[in-house]
């Protein structure tokens, strides 16, 4: 048996967990070395609380949260939501509303001036990272130990190596993430499958075979672009969904998931992104197809509205696609319009990578705690209701579906809305809305979750793109490596200007505004803008967290 010496921290980690998860009914115990006697913050708190139990407080608490005020369902203060929660677990929320569009300015405004309210969700990695030197939130990867659910989803569905590549340079997470047990695909390409069927076409897998269908319906409609795309707007990067996806196809991280450090694992190490071979090969096949006018190229600078016009007017046979504009947009408005059009969304074709999704993407959004909710004698009682509602079957289902019988009824996995209430269109006529009128299915507090539950939602379409793709396999995530604030500091006066130089080339070369024989220079002006010394940063962070966290 090795001696605590030789015990990595992680394990050490892990075996605190496991203490606290046998039932911490006093002292807070050693959390992994950094002591805190949290005995006199158990205020409200249950004295036993356990997997799969209904936590509710030992008296009336009430917890202040930042709410991510969505448009689509603006806040009120009678939603069933709040009511009911406060009923099942004796605690008040008190949202603090802050617009979507200003959600994360506001976020950094009140963290800085030490206003933020003790919950802070819908955050997103890594954007806690800026308020980690200054102390106003939380390592909460200390306190886990009083997180008995979150601790039994991370083990089951084995996310340890997901929560190491989110630590910091002291060993320590400061998001409490959302937790998926598969990942979840958001966005693929859509086809009229009506024209599809007129050329004697079957659907498209692989992206081959996306250029050869692009090909032949130009042929039959020469005065028109097969494919013109959308969201590239209010996004730095053009083309956003598409190019995600499609860089997922070549093993590459762009579009919205762009970054510019990759982990390549056949190198075991990191690399440049938007300097490596895949992103080249991503950025020669939209070159082709811009340069065979199978892609508008007003696809990188227009408007959503006007990418749906012109698929809603035929002037295009194909646009990127999410399960709900697919349903309630694309295909409700094209029956509408065109007599006789039908149009699918497929599996995000393959290519030279493989059945493969990135890696990394079973986390979401999640919590931060601010820094002073510590000197809270409710202290314990709050990370147990954190517990509950974020990561406990029942809390993750009443925040998605709402109250059995009266807002849905469930048999086995299978769960229908109560007749008269709508979700996301389901029913254009219902008189209610499940978000709008109940406060469910909230994202401020639904993400995450089994792929039971995450899947209940799925009409039949996205059912059979999620299963799809929930079959392929992920690509390897890199290790833990968190730099320290001075190196931080350094890493982001390198890193905008060498995004910014990426984002512009990528649009430049896919126009052909910029030959692909000047690749080669491109990278050159990326190592003058400091590339190498990024990534240099980033390897020599990942060797000092190995050789001290094991």
């Amino acid at each position: 048996m090795k001696n605590a010496g030789q015990l990595s921290r992680r394990q050490i980690l892990a075996a605190a967990g496991f203490v606290g998860l046998a039932g911490l009914t006093g002292c807070g115990g050693d959390d992994g070395g950094d002591s805190k006697d949290l005995s006199k913050k158990r205020d409200g708190a249950m004295k036993e609380y356990r997997v799969g139990e209904q936590f509710k407080a030992a008296k009336p608490l009430s917890f202040p949260v930042l709410h991510n005020n969505n448009p689509t369902y603006p806040l009120k203060n009678d939603w069933l939501f709040w009511k009911e929660l406060t009923r099942r677990t004796g605690v008040t929320l008190k949202p603090i509303a802050v617009p979507l569009a200003d959600y994360e300015k506001k976020r950094s405004v009140l963290i800085g001036a030490g206003d933020a309210p003790f919950l802070i969700p819908k955050t997103y990695h890594p954007s806690e990272v800026a308020f980690v030197s200054s102390g106003a939130i939380l390592p909460v990867s200390e306190y886990v130990h009083l997180m008995p659910n979150f601790q039994d989803k991370v083990r089951k569905w084995k996310l340890e190596p997901e929560l190491d590549s989110i630590r910091q340079a002291d060993g320590k997470y400061y998001l409490l993430p959302g937790l998926h047990e598969k990942v979840k695909s958001g966005y693929s390409l859509s086809l009229r499958t009506d024209v599809l069927q007129k050329l004697g076409l079957a659907l498209p897998t692989t992206w081959d075979e996306v250029y050869e269908v692009f090909g032949a319906i130009r042929a039959e409609y020469p005065d028109r672009y097969p494919l013109s795309d959308r969201w590239s707007i209010n996004t730095p990067y053009p083309a956003a969904a598409l190019m995600s996806y499609l860089g997922q196809a070549y093993g590459v991280r762009a579009g919205w998931t762009y970054d510019n450090i990759s982990w390549d694992a056949k190198k075991d190490a990191f690399v440049f992104t938007g300097a490596s071979d895949g992103y080249r090969q991503m950025v020669e096949y939209l070159a082709k197809l811009v340069a065979e006018k199978l892609i508008d190229p007003e696809s990188f600078t227009q408007t959503d509205d006007d990418a749906v016009q012109k698929l809603l007017g035929e002037k295009s046979f194909a646009i990127s696609a999410n399960p709900q504009e697919l349903v309630q947009n694309y295909r409700y408005n094209l029956e509408k319009q065109v007599k006789g059009a039908t149009i699918e969304m497929v599996p995000v074709p393959l290519g030279p990578a493989g059945p493969v999704v990135m890696g990394g993407a079973r986390l979401e959004n999640g919590v931060m705690i601010a820094g002073k909710a510590l000197k809270s004698d409710t202290f314990v009682a709050m990370i147990q209701f954190v517990d509950w509602l974020w990561y406990s079957d029942e809390g993750q289902r009443f925040a998605k579906w709402g109250v059995e019988g009266t807002t849905y009824t469930v048999s086995g996995d299978t769960y229908e809305l109560k007749p008269g209430i709508s979700l996301m269109g389901s029913d254009p006529d219902a008189p209610k809305d499940l978000q709008k009128d109940y406060g469910f299915f909230n994202g401020v507090f639904t993400y995450g979750g089994s792929w039971a539950l995450v899947s209940s939602s799925f009409g039949p379409d996205e059912k059979k793109f999620q299963d799809a793709m929930a079959q392929r396999a992920q690509l390897p995530i890199g290790p833990a490596h968190p730099l320290r604030s001075v190196e931080q500091e350094q890493a982001t006066l390198w890193d905008t200007p060498l995004r910014d130089h990426v984002v512009q080339n990528t649009l430049k070369f896919a126009l052909g505004k910029r030959p692909l024989s000047e690749w080669d220079a491109y990278v050159a002006e990326l190592k003058a803008k400091n590339m190498d010394r990024l990534v240099d940063l980033h390897n020599k962070a990942r060797d000092r967290f190995t050789k001290e966290n094991g």
